[in-house]
């Protein structure tokens, strides 16, 4: 069989992800802070991009892209006169700015008795570290009168402590980075956990506990019995099993598991320190005599202009080098495609929401009762878009509204049938079981069968596993795990 080479032409069509296209959808799924911070490292990267409101003829082909997103004239910043603003500045009362903080010395004139009141600094405006576990414990450790390799031992413990307290190492690893023997970590160990809170540095939570009672003095028999002995039916709610056992009334064993209950089993707790994460949202949504209005946050978001220095540059016909003006070019196409970008998104995204409220308008009137069921493809078929861009919008973006702060993906929900011929939204059904859950008896918790009948009666018709799956996606536990009997 010969082979040879040949040449043909083929027509064909495929989808090409252009790097502005790419560029475009990634805008789409940043959030708000993401795009902040995405903005400022295009502002060191590209030289075109400066901060601040387009000009002349450069205006025009954006304010296309964006009229339907807001009100160009409620953006306008006032204009405040030079002079104007030297005269607003001497009216400031810039003792009382700066917190009545002296900045003369505390022993120069007119000072002799000392820092008075109006000269020492707002105790508001010094900044407080809360005090971390660690930095409890090695004050503490400090005040004792120990040697300098028992200190080493008791930092080193310190130091391999979790969030809640435990110790994570073993004393053969602690013995051998401090070079000490087994007995003298064992020792140092034993000094730790006497330290405040009581049961720290302990290594599970039998002897965290077992170590609270012996540090406040109290002296139940059996309730240490049951730490030792039955800490896991104990922790099953086995409390008949445990009376048997141990040969006791239940009216005894429940009087001992109060006491156990009024323990800590995460000392570290109160000095963990969890970073706060602040939400800001993308979008606002008023209610405005009967309608509603919304609104983008553009707080912090630079404006975006292309630098005037390198358009007349370009504009002026100057004789410049090829490779330098190409680079020009390139950065000029660039910055132009992103401003342009991040006004599709910003106009995207105030459609999308003003889409959902048109939807959703019963749950800003009268609450999460009335949340209707939306999908994805409601909203695409009212803007003309595509899914996958309502998906993407959604993403990561939030609206305050008269109701509070949401998540837009919070707005589309799954509907589930009611006895009237209706659908209700998962979130409203959601928000029943919670309703049904908190008002029950927690000595009698309802059963998810029990839900089950309660929402029929509401006229809400859905099977018990379902039933589960809300109540595990809320956190809430089983009736065995809700139980209370004291």
């Amino acid at each position: 069989m010969a082979l040879e080479i040949r040449q043909q032409l083929k027509l064909s069509q495929q989808l090409v992800m252009t790097p502005q296209l790419q560029q475009a959808i990634k805008l789409l799924q940043l959030s708000r802070m993401e795009l902040v911070e995405m903005v400022r490292d295009e502002l060191e990267k590209n030289p075109l991009l400066e901060e601040g409101s387009e000009e002349g003829d450069d205006k025009e082909p954006l304010r296309e892209e964006q009229e339907d997103v807001r009100d160009e004239d409620s953006q306008q910043e006032e204009f405040i006169d030079p002079a104007e603003g030297r005269d607003r500045l001497k009216e400031i009362d810039w003792q009382t700015y700066f917190g009545d903080y002296s900045f003369e010395s505390s022993h120069g004139e007119g000072n002799e008795g000392g820092e008075g009141d109006e000269e020492r600094p707002y105790y508001e405006n010094v900044l407080a570290k809360k005090t971390s576990l660690a930095d409890h414990l090695r004050w503490q450790v400090g005040l004792s009168s120990i040697d300098d390799l028992e200190r080493k031992i008791a930092f080193e413990i310190i130091g391999n402590l979790d969030d809640d307290g435990y110790l994570k190492s073993t004393l053969d690893e602690i013995a051998g980075v401090t070079g000490s023997s087994l007995e003298q970590a064992e020792k140092v160990l034993g000094l730790v956990q006497e330290l405040d809170p009581p049961g720290v540095a302990s290594r599970d939570l039998q002897e965290c506990l077992l170590r609270q009672l012996e540090s406040l003095q109290i002296t139940n028999p059996l309730a240490e019995g049951i730490l030792r002995f039955h800490l896991k039916a104990l922790e099953n709610r086995k409390y008949h099993v445990i009376a048997k056992n141990l040969d006791v009334s239940l009216e005894e064993i429940l009087a001992a598991a109060k006491i156990i209950a009024s323990l800590e089993p995460r000392p570290g707790r109160p000095f963990f320190q969890e970073d706060t994460h602040y939400i800001i949202p993308d979008i606002f949504v008023y209610k405005v005599g009967d309608d509603y209005v919304v609104v983008l946050n553009d707080d912090g978001l630079p404006s975006l202009r292309v630098s005037s220095f390198y358009r007349n540059a370009l504009s002026g016909g100057k004789d410049t080098d090829e490779e330098i003006g190409e680079y020009v070019r390139e950065k000029m196409r660039s910055a132009l495609w992103l401003i342009k970008s991040i006004h599709q998104r910003q106009r995207t995204i105030y459609k999308v929401t003003r889409s959902i409220v048109k939807f959703q308008r019963e749950f800003f009137d009268k609450g999460i009762e009335h949340l209707k069921p939306l999908v994805l493809r409601d909203v695409a078929e009212d803007i003309q878009m595509h899914e996958s861009t309502i998906s993407r919008v959604t993403t990561n973006k939030y609206v305050q509204t008269p109701r509070g702060l949401f998540e837009l993906k919070y707005f589309f929900n799954s509907g589930i049938n009611t006895s009237g011929g209706e659908s209700i939204a998962s979130e409203s059904v959601k928000n029943k079981i919670e309703e049904i859950i908190a008002s029950e008896d927690v000595r009698k918790p309802y059963s998810d069968q029990k839900i089950v009948e309660l929402l029929k009666k509401e006229g809400i018709e859905i099977a018990r596993r379902t039933v589960t799956k809300y109540r595990e996606m809320l956190n809430i536990g089983s009736s065995t795990d809700r139980k209370r009997y004291f």
